[in-house]
C-alpha cells in the first residue's frame, strides 16, 4: 500500500519525505491556507519535493470552472493530480479532464454508490473520507472492504486513496482490505512509529551494554 501525507507543511512533508516512505501528497483548501503563504508557490515547492502525485484541489462548481482551474494547476508541475469534488458538475469535469490526460482524484466521497460512479468516469483516484463517515456512526471499515470490492470485480483502472484518517488503525484497516493508498495526517504517522516495547527494549539494550562495558573495564 502507498502511503500519501495529508498536509500542504513542507517541514512535515520534508521530514516523512527523508525516511523514505511517502509515496505522494494530498492538499485541499483548508490545508493550503493554514500555511500562510501563496498556495500555488507552495504547490510548487511540495512538487520539487516529491516526485510522486501532488493533489490539489479546484474552488469551482460549476464543470466549466473546475476543467479552466485544473487547465491552470497542472501548468505548475507534472506530478499535480487535480482533486474534483463528488458532484455531478465534478463528475462532468472528471471526464473532461481524463480525456485530456489529467489525472483527476475525486474527493469527498462518502457511500459506495459515489465510489462507483467516480470509477465509471474515469477517475484516476477516489477519495473516500473514512473519518468523517465513523464521526456520523457509520460503519467505515465496511464501506472500504464494499468499495474495494466494486474496484476489483470490474478491474476499474482508478486507485482507492483511504482518506479523512483519525488513527493508526484506520491505516491497518486500510491495508488489510487492499486499498492502494492512504493519506495520512503527519501526526498519526508519527505514532505509526511508536511502542512502548520499543522504548523498554532500547533501554534495556543500552543498560545490559553499558554494564558489561564497565566490568570489561575494572
Amino acid at each position: 500500500m502507498k502511503f500519501f501525507i495529508d498536509t500542504a507543511n513542507l517541514k512535515q512533508i520534508k521530514e516523512m519525505q527523508e525516511l523514505g516512505i511517502i509515496d505522494g501528497v494530498t492538499t485541499n483548501p483548508t490545508l493550503l491556507s493554514r500555511e500562510g503563504v501563496d498556495p500555488i508557490e507552495q504547490l510548487k515547492k511540495i512538487c520539487e519535493t516529491v516526485d510522486g502525485p501532488v493533489s490539489a484541489e479546484v474552488i469551482g462548481l460549476k464543470t466549466e470552472e473546475m476543467v479552466k482551474e485544473a487547465r491552470e494547476l497542472v501548468k505548475i508541475a507534472p506530478n499535480i493530480v487535480i482533486k474534483i469534488p463528488m458532484t455531478k458538475e465534478g463528475i462532468k469535469a472528471v471526464k473532461i479532464l481524463e480525456a485530456e490526460n489529467i489525472r483527476t482524484n475525486v474527493t469527498l466521497v462518502f457511500s459506495q454508490n459515489q465510489v462507483l460512479i467516480a470509477a465509471k468516469a474515469g477517475a484516476s483516484y477516489i477519495s473516500p473520507f473514512i473519518g468523517r463517515l465513523m464521526d456520523n456512526g457509520q460503519n467505515e471499515i465496511d464501506m472500504l472492504w464494499e468499495s474495494m470490492e466494486i474496484l476489483n470485480a470490474y478491474d476499474f483502472k482508478s486507485e482507492l486513496i483511504v482518506a479523512s484518517v483519525r488513527n493508526t488503525r484506520h491505516v491497518v484497516e486500510a491495508a488489510k482490505l487492499g486499498a492502494h493508498i492512504a493519506t495520512i495526517p503527519f501526526s498519526v504517522l508519527e505514532k505509526m512509529f511508536v511502542h512502548p516495547n520499543t522504548e523498554k527494549g532500547l533501554e534495556a539494550f543500552l543498560r545490559d551494554w553499558k554494564k558489561l562495558k564497565g566490568q570489561l573495564n575494572r
